[in-house]
């Protein structure tokens, strides 16, 4: 301790830390919330403020909204490295001993008590709340072992601290905080206010520095539970969060998280983005139940699945690459039903319909739709409607290869043109061009200017008629 007094150390507090770190990255330009979508005029502006005014915060939204995702981005504002007593029970500055073993001990080596170093990945916790979490848990309790080695329950060594302690100068989230039990959230009250722990009657006072931090969805969307009112009268800061404002932030979000590299398929952006206007799609219909919300995990889902499904296709095709085309949207209402929440007529398939399979149809239908036609916009797609009308009937399916998909059709300067479009280099290699053309037949199908019939598992464009 004496060598790091010599070098100038200075204590902070988390707060303060975090506040210090905060300004340097806004004066720097430096962003603070890497891999944060869809937040920048909102969300953040909101969090920045209640991190300089060194509140406690509870983020309230629906699920999926990236609330998690961004309290783990709190780490980034700590001290890449800060000093701790070495083989201390709990991460105390050593310029602060404050369980009792740790002040003994500075009190005993004075400045040569030994520091040792804790990098700040450490000095994050992360607890989901559930029903069964106890009091000890998140603040601790007598260790049996330790009086059955003959201290008194008197002693403070017998106390084992719980999670919260042990995240001293740290970050503790508690998730889902309403799902904790309601006494359970009162031994949060003093934490919060008076940074202080009492455990089982000890007199035993810890001044904890700690910044906590929650998240929940609104009260009034659950059934699970609620936050106590005087638990929330001591978070400092209350924010709403929300789902993807803008499609390009949506369809940005969905590319980041996607692990579509590890399926080792290729995704291009148009069908990114039918994926993401069926989740906005989902959000406003009144088949859905929104006070569960859609997660932004759906679409996420839904482009792995697209992925697995090219994948398949590829290996029953015998293709060296695979690159997903529209055909494989028609595994995505089936695997990522159980995602959503219906409304109450909509739970239950009946004998005679599935309403819930045509919802989602219908919504994926609609988001093909709207996508082709936001991205062929001006173009007139009249000459491929006329030659697959006359008779070059365009055949898909999972079992059909690109190369047989662009076979069937003659060359036309239109087909160039919405390869460019949708992202396809027109010279390039067969997939991202089939794509971009089964994904213009199908906007000419929804618009009825083709016909489309299913033969053997496979889908065939050709004349209305």
């Amino acid at each position: 301790m004496g060598a790091l007094r010599a070098s100038g150390h200075v204590q902070r507090e988390i707060k303060s830390e975090i506040r210090t770190n905060l300004l340097g990255a806004l004066r720097s330009g430096r962003d603070p919330w890497p891999g944060i979508i869809g937040f920048s005029g909102s969300v953040l502006p909101q969090l920045e403020r209640a991190l300089l005014a060194g509140h406690d915060i509870v983020l309230l939204g629906e699920r999926g909204q990236g609330k998690t995702r961004l309290l783990r981005t709190l780490v980034g504002l700590l001290d890449e490295w800060t000093p701790v007593i070495e083989d201390a029970e709990l991460p105390e500055h050593p310029y602060q001993p404050i369980t009792p073993a740790s002040i003994q001990r500075a009190a005993e080596f004075g400045d040569d008590l030994p520091v040792a170093w804790l990098h700040r990945s450490s000095r994050y916790t992360e607890k989901l709340a559930t029903p069964d979490t106890s009091v000890g848990d998140l603040i601790g309790d007598v260790d049996p072992v330790k009086v059955a080695e003959g201290r008194t329950l008197g002693d403070p060594e017998t106390i084992h601290y719980g999670l919260v302690p042990r995240a001293h100068r740290g970050i503790v989230t508690i998730n889902e905080l309403p799902d904790l039990a309601e006494r359970i959230q009162v031994s949060l009250l003093n934490v919060m206010e008076e940074r202080d722990i009492q455990v089982r009657g000890y007199t035993l006072r810890l001044p904890l520095d700690v910044l906590l931090v929650a998240s929940a969805n609104p009260e009034d969307y659950t059934n699970r539970g609620r936050i106590i009112t005087p638990l929330k009268d001591r978070f400092g800061a209350e924010i709403r969060t929300h789902y993807p404002p803008e499609m390009a932030d949506e369809v940005a979000l969905v590319a980041q998280e996607a692990d579509l590299a590890g399926i080792g398929a290729q995704v291009g952006e148009p069908l990114l983005e039918v994926l993401a206007r069926f989740a906005r799609h989902l959000r406003a219909s009144a088949a859905i139940d929104q006070r569960s919300g859609v997660s932004a995990r759906f679409a996420v889902a839904g482009a792995e699945t697209v992925a697995g499904a090219a994948l398949r296709r590829a290996a029953l095709t015998g293709e060296e690459d695979a690159v997903a085309r529209p055909v494989d949207l028609e595994a995505v209402p089936a695997v990522l039903r159980g995602k959503l929440e219906f409304e109450s007529g909509y739970d239950k398939p009946s004998a005679q319909r599935d309403e819930q399979g045509e919802v989602l149809t219908h919504l994926l239908r609609r988001a093909v739709a709207d996508t082709a036609r936001a991205r062929l916009r001006g173009l007139n797609l009249t000459p491929l409607a006329d030659v697959v009308s006359g008779g070059h009937r365009v055949v898909t399916g999972e079992q059909v290869p690109a190369a047989e998909v662009l076979a069937a059709l003659p060359e036309l300067p239109v087909l160039h043109e919405v390869a460019s479009r949708l992202g396809a280099a027109p010279d390039g290699p067969p997939g991202p061009i089939a794509a971009a053309i089964e994904l213009a037949l199908e906007s000419l199908y929804l618009t009825k200017k083709l016909g489309k019939d299913i033969e053997n598992g496979r889908t065939v464009y050709g004349s209305r008629e």
